[in-house]
């Protein structure tokens, strides 16, 4: 059986397939402030994004994903908690069935209507899939997305879901700068952590960016009405 979101295949059945899902750094977690620690060695982040870099917008069965050609250094991420230069592989995101309940990762108890995440690898090994067989592979900038007014910068991915209404359809997506649905303020949480869907490899450093983005409640729902909800309110 194929994993998913299901009574039946849900993250509580996966470590059948994915042993892994044992593991002592898997994601997503429940981040508490009390029990966060400041680091003073820990830098700015520095991000810079290429709209020309888009390529494509891909249903997976699961979310959907924006591609972004990495084969350049058009967009990348920099400092924060990681050393070297990430480049962008893609972005999706993750939502649920009812408003709040749609975060992966909550912040003092609390979930969030939906979480962005824009997914990076470390250049020093060359390529995304040899990146992700090492602790440090991957760089993951989540981002909370909390209903209230629209996000602008959402809208042109939210307008081309009707052209991947279906598993594995996919569609051009040029001349979008991811930056427009990030929040002002870079201050973020980390943590070492994993993939949050199958293959769950323990090989992210997270950076959860503290400060949501607001979207509106017409743009989340586009997301549950034109892709297979990826996420159930319990």
């Amino acid at each position: 059986m194929s994993w998913g979101y299901g009574k039946d295949n849900g993250p509580t059945f996966w470590h059948k397939n994915f042993p892994v899902a044992n593991g002592e750094r898997q994601s997503p977690i429940a981040i508490q402030h009390k029990s966060a620690k400041f680091d003073p060695a820990l830098k700015s982040l520095n991000i810079t994004y290429d709209a020309s870099a888009a390529r494509k917008i891909v249903n997976n069965g699961h979310s959907f994903n924006v591609v972004f050609d990495d084969s350049g250094d058009m967009c990348v991420l920099k400092g924060g908690p990681v050393s070297g230069i990430y480049k962008l592989k893609q972005f999706h995101i993750h939502w649920g069935s009812c408003e709040g309940q749609g975060s992966e990762h909550t912040v003092d108890g609390v979930k969030y209507d939906a979480e962005l995440h824009l997914v990076h690898w470390n250049t020093k090994y060359g390529t995304f899939d040899e990146a992700v067989k090492y602790p440090d592979g991957l760089a993951v900038v989540g981002v909370f997305l909390k209903i209230g007014s629209p996000c602008l910068g959402l809208q042109k991915v939210v307008d081309a879901l009707d052209s991947i209404k279906h598993k594995e359809k996919e569609a051009n997506f040029t001349s979008f700068d991811p930056t427009v649905l990030l929040p002002a303020s870079r201050d973020y949480w980390t943590y070492p952590g994993s993939l949050t869907t199958p293959p769950l490899f323990e090989c992210v450093i997270w950076i959860v960016l503290k400060e949501p983005v607001s979207v509106s409640k017409e743009q989340v729902n586009a997301f549950a009405s034109k892709i297979a909800l990826p996420i159930f309110c319990h």
